[in-house]
């Protein structure tokens, strides 16, 4: 009796690609999923931060966009990995990242917010 492997909807369609490239897939998933949890972290850390010193109201707002970013990466890597491997199965092209650019621009947003916060904390 052959093993039915999950999701279905990933290894239910096609066949299988070379091994090299479906682990490359999911070693790619696996470092997305450790930058969300690094980016929850900073946000937890942020947060904690907060409540320990003096430190500005507006941190524990960022140390929500954190945690917010970190969730939302860790489903938009998810959602990356079933598309991928399903077009691996497929024979067909690859998805482009429809997220990298908005991820980056959130990201890029969110260090200038806190580096400006910082330096109008610091000249107070």
């Amino acid at each position: 009796m052959s093993e039915v492997r999950r999701p279905r909807s990933v290894f239910g369609v096609g066949t299988d690609p070379d091994p090299r490239t479906s682990l490359a897939n999911e070693r790619t998933a696996l470092a997305g999923l450790r930058t969300a949890l690094g980016l929850v972290v900073a946000g937890v850390g942020l947060g904690a931060l907060t409540h320990l010193t003096a430190t500005p109201g507006w941190f524990q707002l960022i140390a929500a966009v954190l945690c917010l970013m970190g969730a939302a990466l860790a489903l938009i890597t998810s959602r990356r990995w079933v598309l991928v491997e399903r077009a691996l199965r497929l024979k067909e092209p690859l998805p482009s990242p429809s997220a990298l650019s908005p991820l980056a621009v959130a990201i890029a947003a969110l260090a200038l917010a806190t580096a400006v916060g910082i330096v109008l904390s610091v000249l107070k």
